[in-house]
């Protein structure tokens, strides 16, 4: 008998794919969820009042709209002013923390004023405000 009998057959390792897929599916998911949450507010659609002089500035962490009835929104939730300087505050650094306020043309101006106190009591120290660029031929008139 010129072969061996093993009691324990040799096995070579095998790559076992459905976890490795898994674990693929798995890090796909997490990417996807932190690259949403790092898309900026785009804020509400208002009718914005026109400069001449404005500029585009870099993705604020919070852009407050001022709606036509003078309520404050901050990502899609109506809010107090009471509630968005606690909400900033809460928000890490305030004196780090960049604001935007978009506020609709025919909102009360006092509402505005009153968004930038309510961001100025929370220590914020940069704050933009949102407007339309005017065409360039009604800027000449």
């Amino acid at each position: 008998m010129s072969r061996r009998l093993r009691y324990f057959e040799e096995r070579r390792g095998r790559v076992e794919i459905i976890p490795m897929i898994d674990v693929m599916l798995f890090l796909l998911v997490f990417f996807i969820i932190v690259t949403l949450q790092m898309i900026p507010d785009a804020g509400e659609k208002l009718q914005l009042p026109t400069s001449s002089e404005s500029e585009h500035l870099p993705h604020p962490e919070f852009t407050v709209n001022v709606q036509q009835d003078g309520s404050v929104m901050v990502k899609g939730q109506a809010m107090t002013l009471d509630q968005l300087t606690d909400m900033i505050k809460g928000d890490g650094d305030p004196a780090k923390t960049v604001i935007t306020i978009a506020s609709d043309k025919a909102a009360p101006f006092e509402a505005f004023v009153h968004v930038m106190d309510a961001a100025r009591k929370a220590g914020v120290s940069s704050i933009g405000v949102a407007t339309q660029p005017t065409a360039p031929a009604a800027a000449g008139k």
